[in-house]
């Protein structure tokens, strides 16, 4: 189904086409880590290599007819530009819920885009009903072997860059991506470790390697769009069986701080897929201290509006901002008297709010509660505490 060979052709394939992304050192994520930016990728994210690999090895009444696909955001950009590279009718189903951006992208790259209710497992429902319907041929996302295939050159990229690779950090969705590095890397490296990552909230493959067989979660929930898949492929979860060493899993907490992390460190934007192998570094859910460790950053295509949000929950999780409510005399001076005892912390108030009519607040009681910009936990602790020995009652948050 899937050899090195076809591996080896999908790179020369894709000479030209895809680039060749940089792997660079983080020294401030650890000594031993290095970054596989995929993000830089051409349409912003890897799913380029698998699409071409794909589309180009259509027959020529395959290609007449047209392609369809279903996917999240970054395979449908993928499949739509190599498409358009060759000439190829494109019809992309996406989650109605799909980050405007690569909705827009999408079209963008010269594909007719089909938006569907609910989650990719519904996309993916609807994809294979048009595709009967119409003689379209269906470019699976993820389990396929010619979309692994492409996928694994980054595999061989990475020993090429880095010879001396003990591991390797993969995000995982429906396994595609994992699949095909790894079976590139096992097969010309077996000593080095292939460690998948998954959303928590979408951990499809985590549970079914567990339980030693495809299982379908109920339902997925992750700021991590792009891996957000309910059951894993058949394919792919054979080959990560075989080749992959260990899955884990990282909260939406964890991702945020990595996506932050490599927002102020590396200088570089990545999506909530791509950031998890970075957040089970940061979450210490894989020990780097053993050897070189690459984490592959798989997409940047995250939503503006999105990231916004994801930098704030970023800033909460890692103690860079805190919500403070308390409770003070509605009288003149009870309010300085309060931000005098933050302001000896060395706190920065970013937003307050000061209200008499609270259903909590007693008579001759006002509610203050102060969004606070600050250095770490151990920072909100100080302030907590001189807040509890200045006499005011914190509010649970």
């Amino acid at each position: 189904m899937l050899t090195l060979d076809m591996i080896l052709d999908a790179q020369k394939a894709l000479e030209g086409i895809a680039r060749k992304t940089p792997l660079d050192p983080a020294p401030k994520l650890g000594e031993n880590v290095y970054i596989k930016a995929e993000n830089l990728q051409l349409t912003g994210a890897f799913k380029l290599r698998g699409a071409y690999n794909k589309i180009r090895s259509l027959t020529k009444e395959e290609a007449a007819r047209g392609v369809i696909a279903c996917s999240a955001g970054n395979h449908a950009q993928g499949v739509a530009l190599s498409s358009t590279k060759l000439g190829v009718k494109s019809i992309i189903c996406m989650p109605a819920g799909a980050p405007i951006s690569k909705v827009e992208a999408t079209k963008g790259y010269g594909a007719e885009v089909v938006l569907v209710p609910g989650v990719y497992d519904d996309a993916a429902r609807e994809a294979e009903r048009l595709a009967k319907e119409n003689g379209y041929t269906f470019a699976h996302p993820f389990d396929d072997p010619l979309v692994i295939a492409g996928q694994g050159t980054i595999g061989l990229e990475i020993l090429e860059q880095l010879p001396d690779a003990s591991q390797v950090v993969v995000p995982i969705g429906g396994g595609g991506l994992i699949s095909g590095i790894a079976m590139a890397i096992k097969t010309i490296n077996p000593s080095c470790r292939v460690i998948g990552v998954q959303a928590a909230g979408a951990a499809s493959m985590y549970t079914s390697v567990q339980q030693g067989e495809r299982v379908e979660l109920s339902k997925v929930s992750t700021i991590a769009d792009g891996i957000a898949v309910k059951k894993p492929g058949e394919l792919t979860f054979e080959l990560c069986k075989k080749y992959v060493d260990e899955v884990v899993t990282v909260s939406d907490g964890e991702i945020a701080s990595a996506i932050l992390f490599l927002l102020e460190t590396q200088k570089t934007v990545a999506e909530g897929a791509g950031a998890t192998p970075v957040a089970a570094v940061m979450g210490g859910h894989v020990d780097t201290t053993k050897g070189k460790t690459v984490c592959v950053v798989s997409g940047g295509n995250v939503d503006v509006t999105t990231l916004s949000r994801v930098i704030t929950k970023g800033l909460s999780n890692s103690g860079r901002i805190v919500e403070v409510s308390t409770k003070v005399a509605d009288k003149p001076g009870s309010l300085i008297q309060l931000l005098q005892v933050v302001s000896s912390t060395g706190a920065n108030v970013v937003r307050i709010h000061h209200t008499r009519e609270d259903r909590h607040s007693e008579v001759g009681e006002c509610i203050v509660t102060m969004v606070l910009e600050t250095v770490d936990q151990g920072h909100i602790h100080q302030i907590e505490t001189a807040l509890k020995t200045s006499g005011y009652h914190l509010e649970k948050r």
